[in-house]
């Protein structure tokens, strides 16, 4: 019987290309770490270099401080008002508004100005003081005439009633001719609001405000005396609990002060003011 002829393996010539491959792959990666390390962050790494020899115990060796953020030229307007400010010396009472123009200076009859002015506010609006719609407070440093919204502004509206326009134009002509500041504040109650125009009560607080003080200027107040400030319901003077606390929480509060400065005892004596009515 014919034995069977052995067949030889053919030799695999394409053994070669993985040897190969491994190689083109170690030296791509070769390539990216040689790349990755020749773009260091030098102040990172003066960073991380100052942070290992302190922590060591030795003497940094940065020789000049790593720079943060833009580079402002020296001697630049924001530099020297923050190295005019001695530390701890800032306080809300440190920043008041300019002087106005032209106003008389006071002869220590300021106070009894005052007087004349809450007496003035109190008999033009007497009938809604008996209804308490209104509210006029005094003190030695200002007049506070605070105003239900109910009576000014629809629901969810900023836009003056047309009824109570009276109310507030009396105001005007009684603020028209004096040099003191005004200060009005819109206040709103806790529950939420959402429309296209008022996101939220910092933003109806503040056009009722604004309304107010327009409606003074078009009546002959200086726009350069007032201020229109939205507090929201942040500054409650009743609780949110009750109807009436609401009612007494949506206001606008008109502050004529003494002078044309913000003294600190004006936040001090409005905050006692709020704790007391809310206690009360």
């Amino acid at each position: 019987m014919a034995r069977k002829k052995r067949h030889e393996e053919h030799a695999n010539h394409e053994a070669w290309a993985i040897p190969y491959g491994d190689l083109v792959t170690l030296l791509l990666a070769f390539f990216v770490v040689m790349y990755s390390i020749s773009s260091v962050n030098e102040g990172k790494y003066r960073v991380l270099s100052d942070s290992m020899v302190a922590a060591f115990k030795g003497s940094p060796r940065s020789t000049q401080p790593i720079q943060i953020g833009d580079k402002r030229p020296a001697g630049s307007a924001d530099q020297a008002q923050l190295g005019a400010i001695p530390p701890g010396t800032v306080s809300r009472s440190s920043f008041s508004l300019p002087p106005l123009p032209d106003a008389p200076a006071d002869s220590g009859g300021g106070e009894a100005r005052m007087e004349i002015m809450a007496d003035d506010i109190r008999k033009a609006l007497a009938e809604l003081i008996e209804l308490d719609q209104v509210r006029v407070r005094q003190t030695p440093l200002w007049v506070e005439v605070e105003i239900n919204t109910d009576l000014l502004f629809p629901v969810g509206i900023a836009q003056v009633a047309s009824a109570a326009t009276p109310t507030l134009e009396r105001l005007a002509e009684i603020l028209q001719p004096l040099p003191n500041r005004v200060r009005i504040e819109g206040h709103t109650d806790d529950v939420p609001i959402s429309t296209v125009r008022f996101p939220s009560n910092w933003e109806l607080s503040a056009a009722r405000a604004s309304s107010v003080v327009r409606l003074f200027q078009e009546r002959g107040v200086a726009p350069v005396r007032m201020a229109a400030i939205g507090l929201g319901e942040f500054s409650p003077v009743a609780d949110n609990i009750s109807t009436e606390g609401r009612n007494r929480n949506r206001r606008v509060t008109i502050i004529i002060l003494a002078s044309d400065r913000m003294p600190a005892e004006f936040v001090e004596d409005m905050a006692g003011d709020a704790l007391t009515e809310t206690a009360s």
